[in-house]
């Protein structure tokens, strides 16, 4: 195996060429960059790189294998040691993301990933593949590809009811991009606040920060979004789930859709749709259309494929008015491309062929029955709570009774190896209402569920 690794050494030093790569080895594996397990290149190879003896170089590993630095293993090079423990050169953050190992992880984002169709997405892998064309290989075009605008122009029209061609449609790398690319506009046309939903993702709000842009929180409320309180401000942009708030899950009501749009048309403004969890809806009865189709020139629809195939794809669309898409193709141009072009055209075929549809509801029928396997924990474990909202998404908002102590039930059950996140981490300021948990469910087994949930009921208790 061909294995190369940059050594410094002074050839006109007065140490020898041997002590200069014993010690530069060191330094490496104490400093972070040789870590645990590493394989170095055969000191022939070294040698060779390095343009010295290859007895130097022998001489230099054995006294590090001595030193108890390297190990000589027959058939399988030299290596780093793997027991060795050195300094991390950027140290861990501690938080909720430095979890001890859990039973139930019930946080919405602690596993909480869809089954991933591997067998469909082989297949149309594949057929991109051998497609052969030359754009399959060559740089994703700013819009993305047009088999995949045009196809999801057919899906979203199909399934959503957004009212939008394949001109006015952009591929971008998930939604955090889309966001960025917005705010990059938005910016620079004069907006320095966009109005965000109260409890929402507190992600959301940082990153909306981090693009130079302040967000302004507006209340949530069983009917979705309080509009009233949006037009008492000056804000003239405005993000929203409207079809499943997260976290509480609840839908815009029809009436504060219909506000919502004469809002934007009255303050010239613009509203940005985040359709985050897709075709996941097992609610009996149709899925709430897209706010987009109300107003196609006054709002901005986004979506993604995270939450029903993978997060990891960084696949997502914004279908906004041809205006603003020119402007914001002006803005990607000043940070670079979109999805490979190979993954935009499986996922082309993904949708050509219904297989999507298809899995989607197999997904709906799986993530249903954890629905109803939290209902129904919920109604024998925890009397006086309950889930909020429609049943869709990867989540549910379980209020619990106003006297619940939600610190202490959230820390009692990390205890006993449940770890969920109370609603209270999701408010931008004082929490109004009563007590909640946010649950992701959909990943973990109808009987984990059960089991979770009881744990819940008797910390509570205590």
């Amino acid at each position: 195996m061909s294995l190369h690794m940059a050594v410094e050494v002074v050839r006109d030093s007065e140490v020898s060429l041997t002590a200069q790569i014993q010690s530069f080895i060191k330094n490496e594996i104490a400093a972070g960059s040789l870590h645990a397990g590493t394989r170095l290149p055969s000191s022939r190879r070294l040698a060779d790189d390095l343009d010295v003896s290859r007895s130097v170089v022998v001489e230099a590993y054995g006294q590090l294998v001595a030193e108890g630095y390297l190990e000589a293993v027959q058939g399988a090079g030299t290596r780093v040691v793997r027991h060795l423990t050195t300094q991390a050169v950027v140290p861990t953050p501690r938080g909720e993301d430095s979890l001890p190992q859990v039973r139930w992880d019930l946080r919405p984002d602690g596993g909480n990933l869809p089954d991933f169709p591997r067998r469909d997405w082989l297949t149309c892998y594949e057929r991109a593949l051998r497609a052969g064309t030359s754009s399959a290989h060559a740089c994703p075009p700013p819009a993305g590809t047009p088999e995949l605008r045009l196809e999801l122009s057919r899906y979203l029209g199909r399934a959503r009811g957004v009212r939008a061609t394949a001109e006015w449609l952009a591929v971008v790398g998930g939604f955090s991009q889309g966001l960025d690319l917005l705010c990059g506009v938005l910016r620079r046309e004069g907006t320095d606040a966009i109005g965000v939903e109260d409890p929402g993702h507190p992600g959301q709000r940082q990153f909306l920060r981090g693009c130079g842009v302040r967000p302004l929180p507006l209340p949530v409320d069983e009917a979705g979004l309080d509009v009233a309180a949006l037009a008492a401000t000056d804000l003239r942009v405005v993000l929203v789930t409207p079809t499943h708030q997260f976290p509480t899950g609840v839908t815009l009501r029809d009436d504060r859709r219909e506000q919502l749009v004469r809002w934007a048309r009255d303050v010239d403004g613009l509203i940005i749709e985040h359709d985050y969890d897709g075709g996941l809806w097992y609610e009996r009865g149709q899925r709430p259309l897209a706010l987009q189709r109300l107003a196609p020139e006054r709002v901005v629809y986004a979506g993604t494929a995270s939450k029903y195939l993978a997060p990891g794809l960084r696949l997502g669309w914004l279908a906004a008015p041809p205006d603003l898409l020119d402007r914001l193709l002006r803005e990607r141009a000043r940070h670079g491309l979109g999805p490979e072009t190979l993954t935009q055209l499986a996922f082309a075929e993904l949708l050509r062929d219904g297989l999507l549809d298809r899995h989607l509801r197999r997904l709906n029928s799986r993530a249903g029955s954890r629905r109803q396997a939290l209902e129904e924990a919920v109604r024998r474990y925890l009397p006086g709570a309950g889930v909020l909202g429609p049943a869709a998404g990867l989540h549910a908002y379980l209020q619990l009774p106003r006297y619940t102590d939600e610190a202490a039930l959230v820390s009692g059950a990390l205890r006993r190896l449940v770890a969920v996140r109370g609603g209270a981490a999701f408010h931008a300021g004082p929490r109004r209402g009563a007590p909640a948990l946010v649950v992701g469910h959909a990943h973990l087994p109808r009987a984990g569920i059960a089991e979770a949930v009881r744990v819940l009921a008797e910390v509570r208790s205590r």
